[in-house]
């Protein structure tokens, strides 16, 4: 019976690597082309997509007024809505919200937590960022996104989105309506975001893109998870003043919980590493001789396990400037 490593339904990851290295010895496990497709492109270190959503604002009108405005550079910039519509100018992002209703929504959900009070404040629109490194065709990109949002919005959740080339990796922001127009709330679990990598990817290698989405922990991928602020800061090349008020001050305490954290990591990482293995092992099995050499190269060659914390070190810390160089003559 084949094992299936792309799940949306049960909210696993789309490679679950780490469920061959728990498997029994007497389990056969044959792999669909889908499924060494994306097992070449991991090991192959395809580039991988980011989709990230930023959580602070969109609670209110004015926030997500705001944010638009900005993602716009007050109007400079142009806005592309689900219908077709390119905005600019001053004032855009209100005629975008009237477009919306957001007034109304805000109304009622008002009246919502009146009636009930004591629960979470529900968003009217959640903010999201697709993003590919740095040589990615900006046109490309944008195109992919947009058949994205068509295909998993479209006809349910209004949205706007904006194509940002002001930093080495182009990346697309977009601003989805909370509330679909038949009154469904749109909710962003993990899940959802693994399948939002995954069609990501698949729209970008439609355009002639190299994409893929996989799980940090089965590349072993040494990446912080950058909280909003952070991750706005450092798209204003704010990194040093966060090290010297933020990360540096809490790289200095040890906790247990840090403690704990690395053994986590480090019980993840040995699960993946025998995963790869037999994975290995089975692609032995079907005749893909190449593709296990690979795979064992792969998992060979695994960065480091570092937590969080040392991880924002890292990335944050400003490196050391070496002695100014002389200028040469002319």
């Amino acid at each position: 019976m084949t094992r299936r490593l792309i799940e949306f339904g049960a909210g696993r990851p789309l490679l679950d690597i780490a469920s061959y290295a728990r498997r029994g010895p007497g389990d056969s496990v044959h792999l669909a082309q889908e499924e060494i497709q994306l097992l070449s492109r991991t090991v192959r270190r395809t580039p991988e997509v980011m989709v990230k959503v930023l959580t602070k604002g969109g609670n209110d009108r004015k926030a997500v007024g705001r944010h638009l405005s900005y993602l716009s550079r007050d109007g400079e910039v142009e806005i592309e809505t689900d219908d077709g519509r390119h905005l600019s100018g001053q004032g855009a992002e209100q005629e975008l919200l009237e477009d919306w209703d957001l007034d109304l929504e805000e109304v009622r959900r008002t009246s919502v937590l009146r009636a009930r009070p004591g629960i979470t404040e529900p968003k009217l629109a959640h903010k999201v960022v697709f993003s590919m490194p740095a040589g990615t065709p900006p046109d490309g990109l944008l195109d992919a996104t947009r058949a994205f949002a068509r295909e998993t919005f479209g006809a349910k959740h209004r949205y706007a989105m904006v194509l940002h080339t002001d930093e080495p990796h182009p990346h697309v922001h977009m601003v989805v309506k909370a509330v679909s127009e038949e009154g469904a709330r749109l909710n962003i679990r993990k899940a959802t975001l693994r399948e939002w990598r995954s069609e990501f990817a698949r729209h970008l290698r439609a355009q002639g893109i190299s994409a893929n989405a996989t799980e940090k922990a089965v590349r072993g991928a040494a990446r912080a998870n950058l909280p909003d602020g952070m991750y706005r800061a450092m798209q204003r090349g704010a990194s040093r003043r966060i090290w010297e008020h933020s990360t540096a001050p809490a790289m200095e305490r040890t906790s247990a919980s840090e403690a704990s954290g690395r053994e986590s990591l480090l019980h993840t990482r040995a699960e993946v590493e025998r995963g790869w293995r037999a994975v290995a092992e089975i692609l032995d099995r079907q005749g893909q001789q190449d593709l296990a050499w690979h795979v064992r190269q792969f998992s060979e060659m695994l960065p480091p396990v570092r937590t969080d914390q040392e991880l924002l070190g890292r990335t944050l810390r400003p490196r050391e400037r070496g002695p100014p160089q002389r200028e040469l003559a002319r």
